[in-house]
């Protein structure tokens, strides 16, 4: 693999290790706090223990996003294609409930939403590059 193109991937996975780690520990940890920020303190579960696993599922796709920023890129493909579906599968469900009018929270969805979904479009490409790359 060419050193740019690499460098370029592994920057690439840091940013969205460092995004989902912080997103992570903020709803694991400080739940209120972020509704707040976000204006939507109404909308906080009775029940936090639905954030505080899905903090924890962020915060440890984050953990795998680094993993794969450090390590052989074409060695972690599979992680790699696991990392792009999870991006696909929270701007898919932002957007389709966006879409459909049933979003209590539209602004916060949409926001995290097109971010992932540009994070996707990027892994996506990684992924393609890698495939491309070891055919023969």
């Amino acid at each position: 693999m060419k050193t740019a193109r690499e460098k370029y991937y592994r920057s690439l996975f840091t940013v969205a290790a460092i995004y989902d780690a912080l997103l992570g520990v903020a709803f694991l940890f400080f739940p209120a706090r972020v509704f707040g920020a976000l204006g939507i303190r109404e909308q906080l579960p009775a029940f936090g223990g639905y954030l505080t696993l899905l903090g924890a599922f962020v915060l440890v796709i984050g953990v795998a996003y680094a993993l794969i920023a450090r390590g052989e890129l074409r060695r972690n493909a599979d992680l790699i294609l696991v990392g792009t579906l999870y991006k696909l599968a929270y701007s898919a469900t932002a957007f389709y409930y966006w879409s459909a009018g049933t979003l209590p929270h539209a602004t916060f969805a949409a926001v995290f939403g097109v971010a992932d979904a540009i994070f996707f479009v990027l892994m996506a490409e990684c992924c393609w590059f890698l495939n491309r790359a070891a055919q023969p």
